[in-house]
């Protein structure tokens, strides 16, 4: 126990070390492709919590993705607020909007019937779906606020106490700190007793809802929270880029969104940073290919989910496992001989 304690923190010094290095040694280009994996890992990290730990397919991240976004945008271009004032709005308008969608998908389940109740997960997934393909509609319409098809140019950078996060370097070592930060504070929710609640409602609701647990109104909170974790994911994109368009927020972006915790392991909270650079970077990486990197990009995606069912981390933990009675074994053996 204590060799595994060691190789994990020496594991997080060696991963700190090359952070930190990566900023000052790699390319513009590469440390933008970190800085877009930072801002997905955010927005990845409320689908990974409400997909491993509530069993529940968010596909409308990409909406609440583009509330922050456009909240950012037109809070600080056209009403001239503070950066982190517009992204404060982003954040209470993505929670009003995922807590009205909970409900209105709830009235309309009962509508329908029992029989659509029971589909639970599948109803909602699709719920969601059709909040993400709505929103995407008023994007494009509401052209007096998010600026149509044209988008929104000229957003500032952010400012933190003076410091202008003006350059890739400086934003790259603001995001991912951050990054680290929100892991660790969902990690703690998780191991507390709102995850184990989750954990009670994805593998035995019935049970759940006899030990007295409010499984609709901790859906709700698992789904703001994943809302914000969204709208702060695109108050992020906004202010890096200092230009937003309807393009940038469509459903295929809510699957990309998805796919951050599904190769990681949905149930591996850390692990979405992870995923978050698996996506990022292997498509660049297979974009010398031309345009058939796309197709490889898909055949590399169902590798990962045939051969690792747990996502990349329960494939490493899996692996360190098997090291480890190995090495176990091997340290035994003489001393069974030798009491024998």
């Amino acid at each position: 126990m204590n060799a595994s304690s060691n190789a994990t923190r020496w594991l997080v010094v060696a991963a700190v070390v090359a952070w930190a290095l990566a900023g000052q040694l790699l390319s513009r280009h590469h440390i933008d492709l970190l800085n877009f994996a930072a801002i997905l890992a955010v927005g990845g990290l409320g689908v990974g919590l409400l997909l491993g730990q509530c069993g529940i397919v968010n596909l409308a991240q990409a909406s609440f993705y583009g509330i922050g976004a456009y909240a950012s945008a037109y809070c600080t271009t056209v009403l001239g607020w503070p950066a982190l004032a517009g992204a404060a709005a982003g954040l209470l308008a993505s929670a009003a909007l995922a807590a009205a969608g909970l409900l209105a998908s709830a009235a309309l389940a009962a509508a329908i019937g029992l029989p659509v109740l029971r589909l639970g997960g599948f109803f909602l997934a699709l719920a969601t779906l059709a909040v993400g393909s709505i929103a995407n509609v008023l994007f494009f319409e509401w052209d007096w606020l998010t600026g149509g098809t044209l988008g929104i140019g000229g957003i500032p950078k952010l400012s933190l106490f003076g410091f202008l996060l003006d350059t890739p370097e400086r934003y790259y070592y603001f995001a991912w700190p951050l990054v680290a930060l929100l892991l660790w504070l969902v990690d703690n929710l998780v191991k507390g007793r709102p995850g184990l609640a989750m954990r009670a409602m994805r593998d035995a609701a019935p049970a759940a809802q006899v030990l007295g647990i409010d499984m609709h109104r901790l859906t709700t909170a698992m789904f703001v929270l994943s809302a914000m974790l969204g709208s702060l994911a695109g108050s992020l994109f906004a202010h890096y880029v200092s230009f937003v368009s309807v393009q940038s927020f469509t459903v295929e972006r809510s699957i990309v969104f998805l796919l951050v915790p599904v190769v990681a392991g949905a149930r591996s909270t850390y692990g979405v940073g992870i995923g978050a650079l698996f996506v990022s970077l292997v498509p660049e990486l297979l974009s010398g290919l031309g345009d058939f990197h796309q197709v490889l990009f898909g055949a590399v995606l169902v590798l990962v989910v045939t051969l690792m069912p747990g996502g990349i981390m329960g494939g490493l933990a899996g692996m360190v496992g098997r090291l480890h009675r190995r090495s176990f074994g091997r340290t035994q053996n003489p001393a069974l001989k030798e009491v024998r």
